[in-house]
């Protein structure tokens, strides 16, 4: 026997809501990549790291928001507690190998596919790890076509996120950025969902694990919490805000050596070798 899922339990509110948390993950995120660009690799790693961290608790905050108006007629939706950790972790970690490859060699070629491609994978297993956490009376199966697509669908879409962030040129790039990475994120789940049905069970128990009220909700201050703080420290850096450095880089030309034009002190520029000959040659009155 089938069940009757309904996604939009809450109409609108859950999808909405979920769309602008997955793109204010993206935005840190996507921001922190850049600002990593825009410095010596000392400090490269620590930026890099935050934005993993950002569009992982972004995505998997994401996907729990819009779980929360998902249901089963038939039967009642429990979590496992480990499952549902384990599947954070999967997104940061996912995530942050693939903003590193982005962050260390550049947003371009295979550096910007393998990045990219890794990202793209961490969104999906994410979202289907945290599928597997699900408990109810029933069994859950998926369509391969559609679930194929959902990955393609994440996989490009955070190819063209990481590019966009990469080109460093300023704000408002960051925010068409993470536009995609907030439909990348979003597309790919209800294109998941879209893949899903319930092969119900001839048993009316209460399944195993905790409710989404019990579990989900508190779960859920943690990430938010960081992604405020996150956003507070973007909000206040304004090499972050500008989206480029503060200060001009020197322009290297052949035969022109790294640095400024002007005289710097205790330099004695040199002089023409002709006036040189020219002062050689007069003689004053005392040397003769």
């Amino acid at each position: 026997m089938q069940g009757t899922i309904d996604g939009f339990s809450y109409g609108l509110v859950t999808p909405v809501v979920a769309f602008l948390m997955a793109c204010l993950g993206g935005a840190l995120g996507l921001r922190c990549t850049t600002r990593s660009m825009l410095i010596t690799r000392s400090w490269r790693a620590g930026w890099l790291a935050l934005g993993s961290a950002a569009i992982g608790s972004g995505i998997w905050t994401m996907h729990f928001i819009a779980m929360m108006g998902f249901s089963v007629e038939e039967t009642p939706i429990h979590y496992d507690r480990p499952t549902t950790f384990a599947s954070l972790g999967v997104a940061i970690v996912m995530v942050g190998v693939g903003i590193f490859i982005v962050g260390y060699r550049g947003a371009t070629g295979t550096a910007l596919f393998t990045g990219g491609t890794l990202t793209g994978l961490g969104v999906a297993s994410m979202h289907y790890l945290g599928m597997a956490g699900m408990r109810l009376n029933g069994k859950l199966e998926y369509n391969t076509l559609t679930v194929a697509a959902s990955v393609v669908i994440a996989v490009v879409a955070a190819i063209t996120a990481l590019w966009a962030a990469g080109q460093v040129r300023g704000f408002l790039w960051s925010v068409g950025a993470s536009l995609v990475m907030g439909l990348a994120v979003s597309g790919m789940h209800y294109t998941g969902m879209a893949a899903l049905s319930v092969h119900l069970h001839h048993t009316s128990g209460t399944p195993a694990g905790d409710s989404a009220t019990t579990l989900l909700a508190p779960m859920m201050i943690g990430p938010l919490v960081f992604l405020c703080l996150a956003g507070a420290v973007v909000l206040f850096d304004p090499l972050m805000v500008m989206g480029k450095p503060d200060r001009a880089p020197v322009e290297r030309r052949p035969g022109i050596p790294a640095h400024s034009s002007g005289p710097r002190p205790g330099h004695r520029p040199p002089r023409h070798p002709g006036h040189d000959r020219a002062h050689r040659s007069v003689r004053t009155p005392q040397s003769r």
